[in-house]
């Protein structure tokens, strides 16, 4: 033991000779080995911890992430191809927001075409709704579409309480996707003027261009889409605030191929930019609609002069247009080749002026007028008279028309008219004379009489001595005429019949209509006619041949009469509706899944004598018919 105190670290503790050359070299720390057993006493010597020696020289992981984003763009521009980048911007949603913005022309490798060749370019679809759409969800559709054949089509609605798309989204939208030619833009007010610029840059092929509630893009943004895109053939504006005159002058003097255009609700809009737009675009454009715009008599007059090729026009809630505006725009003589006319909410819209209209659209086909308080039977008659082509007349909520405005224009619109429709025209009464004996109308096919409450059995029996050769009628509403009157009708060639919320139908007539009609018929509406019974139900099962299409909602059928139904080796239904008939039961699910073999629709809603067991069963049997409960 006191060999071992008085130890002083050489030759007589071990005894081949000195552990260290040199003791006050500490590097030699490093040499020791396992098998080397030293014990330093505290107070001559510190110990030395061997990870303290290391620590120094331990390499840290290496990442990628480490390179500043400067590096990282130009690494993924130079990758080979757009299914390489789409891997990497699946990394992360920052290495996502590299990727996408990233510029065609940027790429320092050629665009690689898809397998299905050059006819493949712009053929994607995209939609985003509500919360769905974010700039995260824009850029992974701008740079996921790049290598299946690019982007065409694009819809973005926002929701009312609040968007999650900015100008960001915009931009990798405009960068990444080149064949873009459709975008729509919906209750945005996220995006501005700055996501519209990397459309127009980036997005040169746009044919259609739709923006709805977009609050914050102004004309600049228009001017951009006009300066970069020729090919523009469709735009579309409504309740755009901040866009005006400035925006459509561009439009007209840059897109030559405008085809149609849509504008609604946008105050900023007037004359000027309505008469640019007309004026540039005379031997192309075919489709204008006008609405709710403080545009004046001078636009219309624009419209009758230049409007060459013009073949459908909307007119709709132009409060400043007088009657002057219509008279110039039919004297105008440029509506030559106008074939569809819509004019709805209009003050301007009298007999002198809609006659002028007649007149100075001679291959005019189609026609709408809606909710104009001072249209009357004269003016009514002489627009019929002067509207040689006409092929379908639509009136509603024009309260100043009476049944002789109505007869008048039947028989004086010529041998063309094939349809005739009354919507909400309080005035209508039941004629109490006769129409002349030779008066006839046999080219009209089609007539529409709906919520009319005065049309009366006598008007119908004018009718079915006036027009012969009806194939599709639409009484709705009307719980003015009785059995006799609908008697009327069944000399016709009866293919679609609508008789909805006629109150005094009886089975007496579905019986003589389908005995007469049974193999022409094709869709018969009975709902809420409420004295219609199983009696109507042995009789269609007996007589239709081809009916596809029956509603008996709200009738005060039974299972046996669907019974009757499923009974019948003829009948071929795809569409029945037995919505609100309380004495359907579950009884009536055999017969139903008989008919199941040809269903396409059923509708069972506010059926409460069917239990939830019973439509759950029809669900799994009818797996091929689309099931309403």
């Amino acid at each position: 033991m006191s060999q071992i105190y008085s130890f002083a670290g050489e030759n007589d503790f071990y005894r081949r000779g000195a552990i260290y050359p040199n003791p006050k070299d500490a590097s030699l720390l490093l040499s020791l080995g396992s098998f080397v057993d030293v014990y330093f006493p505290p107070s001559k010597r510190s110990r030395v911890v061997a990870p303290t020696v290391f620590s120094g020289f331990e390499k840290k992981p290496v990442s990628i992430d480490v390179l500043p984003d400067e590096c990282l763009f130009e690494i993924f521009r130079r990758l080979p191809g757009p299914q390489e980048r789409s891997a990497c911007a699946f990394v992360s949603k920052h290495w996502l927001k590299l990727v996408s913005s990233i510029r065609q022309k940027e790429l320092d490798v050629p665009s690689n075409k898809t397998e299905d060749g050059d006819d493949c370019e712009g053929c994607l679809s995209r939609s985003l709704d509500g919360k769905k759409a974010t700039d995260v969800r824009l850029a992974a559709i701008a740079v996921g579409t790049a290598g299946r054949g690019g982007l065409g089509k694009l819809s973005i609605r926002g929701s009312n309480s609040g968007s999650k798309v900015s100008d960001i989204g915009l931009t990798s939208i405009g960068r990444s996707c080149p064949s873009l030619g459709s975008l729509s833009l919906w209750n945005l007010s996220t995006i501005s003027d700055n996501g519209l610029l990397e459309i127009a840059e980036g997005c040169p092929q746009l044919e259609k261009l739709d923006l709805n509630q977009c609050s914050t893009i102004t004309d600049k943004g228009l001017v951009a889409i006009a300066k970069s895109c020729p090919n523009l053939s469709e735009l579309t504006l409504e309740a755009c605030s901040k866009i005006g005159d400035e925006g459509l002058q561009a439009i007209a003097r840059s897109c030559s191929k405008l085809k149609s255009v849509s504008i609604k609700n946008c105050p900023l809009v007037r004359d000027q930019g309505i008469a640019s737009l007309l004026s540039n675009t005379t031997c192309s454009l075919a489709k204008l609609k006008l609405q709710m715009l403080n545009v004046t008599d001078v636009s219309l007059a624009v419209v009758g002069h230049y409007g060459l090729s013009i073949t459908d026009l909307v007119l709709a809630g132009l409060s400043h247009v007088s009657e002057k505006g219509f008279w110039v725009m039919g004297n105008g003589v440029g509506l030559q080749k106008l074939n569809a006319l819509t004019i709805t909410a209009c003050q301007g819209v009298t007999d002198t002026g809609l006659e002028s209209v007649g007149k100075g659209c001679p291959n005019m086909k189609k026609a709408i007028i809606s909710k104009s308080p001072l249209l009357s039977d004269n003016g009514l008659v002489s627009f019929a008279k002067a509207s040689l082509s006409l092929e379908s007349l639509q009136l509603e909520e024009c309260h100043r028309v009476t049944q002789f405005g109505f007869f008048g224009s039947l028989l004086n619109c010529g041998e063309k008219l094939k349809a005739f429709s009354l919507v909400n025209c309080l005035s209508i009464r039941d004629l109490t004379t006769g129409l002349p004996a030779s008066s006839h109308c046999s080219a009209l096919r089609s007539l529409s009489i709906r919520n009319c409450p005065g049309f009366g059995d006598a008007n119908l029996a004018a009718i079915g001595k006036l027009c012969p050769q009806l194939e599709e009628i639409d009484l709705c509403g009307l719980k003015g005429i009785t059995e006799s009157g609908f008697l009327h009708l069944i000399k016709s060639s009866l293919v679609k019949v609508n008789f909805s919320g006629c109150s005094n139908l009886t089975d007496r007539v579905i019986s003589a209509i389908t005995a007469r009609n049974g193999w022409t018929l094709e869709v018969l509406n009975i709902d809420g006619c409420s004295n219609i019974t199983d009696a109507s139900l042995v009789s269609i099962a007996a007589n239709c041949q081809i009916l596809s299409d029956l509603d008996l909602s709200k009738c005060a059928i039974s299972d046996s009469g669907v019974h009757a139904l499923a009974s019948s080796d003829k009948l071929k239904l795809q569409i029945l509706s037995v919505a609100g008939c309380s004495m359907v039961t579950d009884k009536s699910m055999p017969a139903i899944v008989g008919l199941g073999s040809t269903l396409l629709g059923l509708n069972l809603q506010q059926c409460r004598s069917i239990s939830n067991s019973t439509v759950e069963f029809l669900v799994e049997r009818l797996y091929k018919c689309d099931i309403l409960s």
